[in-house]
């Protein structure tokens, strides 16, 4: 057992007899009003997310989590499949579970896997990914007055907003968390 003070991102929690994983936790005291915690809690079993707020003196069943290191192989009809880089054995996730670290994905990325009772939970990517390149309008001389941007499409699939400067082709670095452009790679 935990004070709901001591939680944080990523742990695992029994709530209502279920399984759920933290994806965000926030420690509030309003001005005359006692301190809680709001969390963002996603279950185990059914996928979904709730938002729940605990008194900051309760008591929460704290689950047994562990992590691996996992490297991404490729995508098929069942899901993503992933590989142990030392023992060589693989695992398929469903795209329910990968969700939008779908645009991130490269052949041999390497990403964290949290389990929570045996059962894989969350995927975890770097905070930045290096994506190439594969499609995006040239920029046009002159068109530079204040930082512009133009859409690029990057080999996952994914577009984002780049610098007039990159061309096709160019390899750039991306953060995971926002989607954004970082710099050339």
């Amino acid at each position: 057992m935990a004070a709901a003070n001591d939680l944080r991102k990523g742990m695992a929690i029994r709530y209502h007899g279920d399984v759920t994983v933290i994806l965000d936790v926030q420690h509030r005291t309003p001005g005359n009003l006692r301190a809680f915690v709001q969390a963002t809690l996603r279950s185990i079993r059914t996928g979904k997310s709730s938002n729940v707020r605990f008194s900051s003196t309760e008591t929460v069943e704290l689950v047994d989590v562990s992590r691996r290191k996992l490297e991404y192989s490729y995508k098929d009809q069942d899901g993503f499949v992933f590989m142990d880089p030392e023992t060589y054995e693989t695992e398929t996730f469903p795209p329910e579970l990968i969700n939008e670290a779908a645009n991130y994905l490269t052949e041999n990325l390497q990403v964290d896997v949290l389990y929570a009772e045996g059962k894989a939970v969350e995927v975890e990517l770097p905070s930045s990914v290096e994506l190439k390149v594969i499609e995006s309008a040239t920029g046009i001389r002159g068109d530079s007055a204040n930082n512009v941007q133009k859409p690029a499409k990057l080999e996952t699939g994914k577009t984002i907003q780049v610098p007039l400067f990159i061309k096709e082709g160019e390899v750039i670095r991306v953060d995971t968390r926002t989607g954004a452009y970082m710099g050339r790679a």
